[in-house]
């Protein structure tokens, strides 16, 4: 049976073949970033939440020394684009993942702005990390074992290559002023960042 997508079958429609593997590719957004990337990220926090895995996870992978420090900013900045929320309750995250019983980040003066902090790994917060890995690395593995080794392999040059050329969209996008979405999002940030009646700004 011929793939109605794939670029060498009949073009009833004059689309290119870019144009027939974006539909395609389309397509695979909801089971790949709702329920496959989202059932990775659920094996791997273990009892995190989705914020404070995302933060580890961002020092380890966007870090310096070694992925175990970051600038607070950066964090913010990152996160707020992922989860849409405040600067505050960013902040509130990373305090209660420093304070007992967590004590996964340690929040220092950054030696270049003593308005800036910076947010390094304490011992248990590498654990949590190590752990994070070998239950990711598990589920991963569980999902390799079903996939014929050629695939796995084209699999993942694909995916390095997407990621590649989706960063150069991104960077060609890019306009010196805010683009309209970002602007209503710091508006709603600003709502966020608020304190309401009860002095709630956001939650982990």
């Amino acid at each position: 049976m011929e793939d109605a997508w794939h670029p060498m079958a009949v073009n009833r429609d004059n689309t290119t073949p870019a144009e027939r593997y974006a539909t395609a590719l389309l397509e695979l957004f909801y089971p790949i970033h709702y329920r496959g990337n989202m059932a990775v990220e659920d094996a791997m926090r273990g009892d995190l939440s989705r914020k404070q895995a995302a933060i580890l996870w961002l020092i380890r992978s966007a870090g310096t020394e070694n992925g175990r420090c970051m600038r607070r900013k950066e964090i913010v900045s990152r996160l707020q684009d992922w989860f849409d929320v405040s600067s505050p309750a960013i902040t509130q995250t990373l305090r209660g993942m420093a304070r007992v019983p967590l004590g996964l980040v340690r929040l220092v003066e950054d030696p270049d702005s003593a308005r800036e902090k910076r947010v390094l790994l304490t011992p248990r917060g590498e654990r949590a990390l190590a752990m994070m890995v070998e239950r990711g690395h598990d589920f991963l593995r569980r999902v390799a074992e079903q996939l014929p080794e050629d695939q796995l392999r084209t699999g993942i040059e694909f995916l390095r290559a997407g990621i590649t050329a989706s960063e150069r969209v991104i960077v060609q996008s890019t306009v010196n002023h805010e683009s309209p979405v970002r602007k209503l999002r710091s508006r709603a940030r600003r709502r966020l960042s608020a304190p309401s009646e009860n002095g709630y700004a956001g939650a982990d």
